[in-house]
Order: C-alpha cells, then structure tokens, then sequence
C-alpha cells in the first residue's frame, strides 16, 4: 500500500453509562485529538518492521477502559449484540483504524477538513456526533443552485498541509451553510433497511390522485383540556401562550376511539393534508452503479456505508481511494495540487492479498456499531411518548422501521427504532440552501432521534442549544406540528423533552 505514517491514537474514550447521566445535563465529552504527528526517524526498527508494521502492531494491542460499565448496562459505541467472533474483531481492527491519526506521508490532504475519524466523531463515544463544523457553499440565481465546483465547491476543506494553499469561500458565492457532524451509532441498521421500506414512507405521505392523501382525514380536537399525566390526549389548552409569531388557534390534534389506556389511541394522521410530504432521495451508489435510495448524510447524499466512509476519507481528509480516486485541488488551482500532492493515488490502495482497504475498515467499524442505548422510561417519559405521536412529530420522525435479510444475524430482520422516515423534507427557512446528490435547496433528510441526548447542539447547523429550541425552529413541512408542541402545558412539554432524553 502507498501510505505509511499514520499515527495511533487512543480509541478508549470516556465512554458514561446512559442510566447514570442526569437527562437535563449534557453528556462528558471526550476531546479529540488535534494537531498532526510527524514520522519518527528511521523507516525500519531492530526486527526489519517497517513503520506502518509497527504501527499496526500497536493499534491490535489491547487498550485500558477509562470507565468500566455495570456489567450488562448497553453504552455509547458498544458492538450491536449477536456479532461473532470474527465480525467482532473486525469491529475492533475498523475502531483503530477509525481513530488513526493520518499524516501527510500518508497521504492527507493537502487540503482537509480533520486528520482522523474520531476528530469529528466523539461525542458519547467513538463514532459519535460533535460540534465540529463544516462549510458548504454556492451560488444561487433564480432558484439555480451552482456549487461553484470549479472554485472547490460546495465543501471547504478549511485545513492544508501548507498555509498557502489553504480555501478560502470565493467571493461569488451567495450562499454559505454550516453543517455539524452526525453520529454513527447504529448506521449498519439504517444500511440493512430495505430501500422499498423508506420508498414506502414517502407513498404514505404522498397524496392519491383526486384526493387529499393520508391514511384517515384530521378529526376535529376534542373538547375540553387535554389530561396531565398519561394518557395525554387531544390538545392542550393555551394556559400561557407561547412566545414568537404563533397561530391563535394551531392545527387540530384528532384522536380517534381505542382500547388503549382511557380509551384512547394515538390517531392516523392524514400526512398530506398536515404538510408533510417527504421523498426518497434517489442516488447512483458509487459501490454498486446501481440506483439508491439516500439515507446518509444531512441530505441522503449516500446509500451505503463504504460509499461513507470513501466520501468522507476524500472530502474530510484528502485521503484518495478505490471510489474517490480524484484529488481536491485548492479552490479548483490545480497548478496548487501539484505542487503540493506528493503522494501516489490511489492513496487508500487496496491490499492485493486481502482485496480490501481501510475505508472497508472502517465500514466494518460503522456497520457492526450498536444504535444508542436507552434509558427507562419515568412515567413523564411515557406520557411523552404519547404526546410525541399525538402531534405528529411521528409523521416525519417515524418510530420504527425494519432491516430485511441479511447474511449478518445481527443485522436480520430486526427493528431499527431510530424515529427518522429517512426522506427528503421541505424544511422552510430551517434549510441550509445548499442542493446535493437529488436534494434541493429546500430540503434535508429527517435526522434520526435515537441517541439525542448525546449530539448537542442540535440542528444541522448547532443553532439551537436545547432540545426544545431545535423543536421551536421546526418550519416547513413540520411547521404544524411545531406549533402543537408551542401550545401544549409546559408540563407537556416537559414529558416530550424527557421522552426524548429516553430514547
């Protein structure tokens, strides 16, 4: 392989117990390594090892826990149960690769975002989410979105190997979006959905010819005011009216006739009629050539977890490979690019005895992470759950969906209650006005809610410091919903934030 001179680091981050955090504290975050760390002299040691020998022998060797768990307690960045021994270990060996530290021997940049995985992706654990930011920008002229990809567009790589290269945003560009990092946790169970599931959710949303859509027509909202404590039905009563631009009178919640506690179930929201009509975000995987349906990313840009990992190794390190082999010239100066890109492509080369590379590496890594662990619901908590789904925010941010077969046991027929339809929202003024891969301007995938309170601050671009100020942003397609959130109790709305500090 060409690279050589990547640097370990230590994968054994602080990782806490979900039982013991207190819900309205932000969990410890571990601080990511910065900087980068230059070869040792001296290619070989006293046994003939090459550097990269000797550093791989480094990373396999067992690392102390900082924390040890209660015996059984699931945690951040665990291992999805029924692995065997082998996926384990490869789960292990993509965690070390993940938080290699890369040099510029090795191929990073000359221009990039971070010099490792973990750099971004720490929070919780390692493969969490963080407010690490990226810069995405463009042009927009009567609704015509142009990246300005020959000035190094839409991503800024914001770090060089040398100062003068570094990008800076071009001056026509007129649109400027920052984007936060995304947590792992759970991703080869996103990756096991079947593609005509998520196409499903955008057929339950899209409204049938002649008609206005949905499952059931809104029923009219009951009379009286909606119970404290479970079960919580129905509206709320406007007992201190919200703050900002707020309709007098917010959408309907209907309920409709059940055999659940006090005779009432969540209803069938008519989607359509409510304003949520997400999409499937379809896209050409870079793996296969074969048409996909988006799941990750802020925008769905990607299908499956090695097209993830070969992105991120191109766009966030300047590490080239098998699926990116082409290199990211400073601001498009290609006369830039070569005088400072002294690595061989393809940088990420493919072992010929194994057929594989460390972006496979790392995909095994992201595919074999467990999904966040949950915490035991308190009575509020389940009242939440039902207010959740009362008022919709279930319509986008879906509670379940299910991977199909699938040759990893683990990853077999099992549910994913990650609380995202994985579609393609027109988000309002909530949107970052960048177009990607098949979103528009307007639109952004729904972020799944598993594991929420381990990724503040929230919102694609970390606008809002709580959990109920990203609720209030809400626009667009989840405009109504967020005005029922603003109009409930602030007892109810307490039981939605702790619900969602549960899951």
């Amino acid at each position: 392989m060409n690279r050589v001179g990547k640097t370990v680091i230590a994968s054994s981050l602080v990782v806490g117990s979900g039982l013991a955090w207190n819900l309205k504290i932000a969990p410890l975050r571990a601080e990511p390594p910065s900087g980068l760390v230059p070869l040792q002299s001296g290619s070989l040691d006293a046994n003939g090892a090459t550097l990269r020998e000797q550093q791989r022998a480094v990373r396999h060797q067992p690392r102390p826990r900082l924390m040890a768990p209660p015996t059984g307690t699931a945690k951040f960045g665990d291992p999805l149960r029924g692995l065997t021994t082998a996926q384990l270990a490869a789960f292990t060996a993509g965690k070390d690769e993940f938080t290699n530290v890369e040099t510029i021997e090795s191929g990073l940049g000359p221009i990039f975002n971070e010099s490792s995985c973990v750099a971004c992706h720490f929070t919780g654990a390692t493969g969490g989410a963080s407010s690490t930011f990226v810069t995405r920008f463009g042009r927009l002229v009567n609704g015509t979105f142009d990246p300005l990809a020959s000035l190094g567009g839409s991503l800024l790589q914001a770090k060089a190997i040398d100062p003068s290269i570094r990008e800076v945003v071009p001056s026509q560009a007129n649109v400027i979006a920052h984007r936060q990092t995304t947590p792992l946790f759970g991703l080869g169970l996103i990756e096991a959905i079947p593609d005509d599931e998520i196409r499903a959710n955008a057929v339950a949303s899209a409204p049938p010819p002649g008609g206005s859509g949905g499952t059931q027509p809104i029923a009219p909202a009951p009379s009286g005011p909606a119970p404290i404590g479970p079960p919580p039905i129905g509206p709320a009563p406007i007992n201190q009216p919200p703050t900002g631009s707020l309709p007098t009178n917010p959408p309907p919640v209907g309920i409709r006739p059940g055999t659940g506690t006090g005779g009432f179930q969540p209803r069938d929201f008519n989607l359509a009629a409510d304003g949520i009509l997400g999409r499937a975000a379809t896209i050409t995987d870079v793996v296969s050539g074969q048409q996909r349906v988006g799941r990750f990313g802020w925008k769905a840009q990607q299908a499956t977890l090695l097209a993830f990992a070969g992105d991120a190794y191109l766009n966030e390190m300047g590490i080239t490979n098998r699926l990116f082999p082409t290199e990211n010239a400073p601001n498009g100066n290609l006369a830039k690019l070569k005088a400072f890109d002294h690595v061989k492509d393809i940088e990420d080369a493919v072992d010929p005895t194994t057929g594989r590379s460390d972006i496979d590496t790392v995909t095994d890594f992201m595919r074999y992470l467990a999904p966040p662990p949950t915490v035991p619901f308190t009575a509020s908590a389940s009242a939440g759950s039902v207010l959740f789904d009362n008022i919709n925010c279930s319509g986008c941010h879906k509670p379940v969906m299910f991977t199909g077969s699938n040759s990893i046991a683990a990853l077999d027929r099992k549910p994913v209650p990650l609380y995202s339809d994985l579609l393609l929202h027109d988000m309002g003024s909530l949107n970052d006005g960048i177009a990607q891969a098949d979103a528009g301007t307007d639109e952004m995938r729904t972020p799944p809610l598993w594991g929420l309170r381990a990724s503040a601050p929230y919102l694609h671009d970390g606008r809002a410091a709580t959990i109920e100020a990203a609720i209030l942003a809400h626009d667009g397609e989840a405009l109504n919903a967020r005005d029922r959130y603003a109009h409930l109790t602030p007892q109810q709305r307490q039981q939605i934030l702790d619900f969602l500090n549960s899951i």
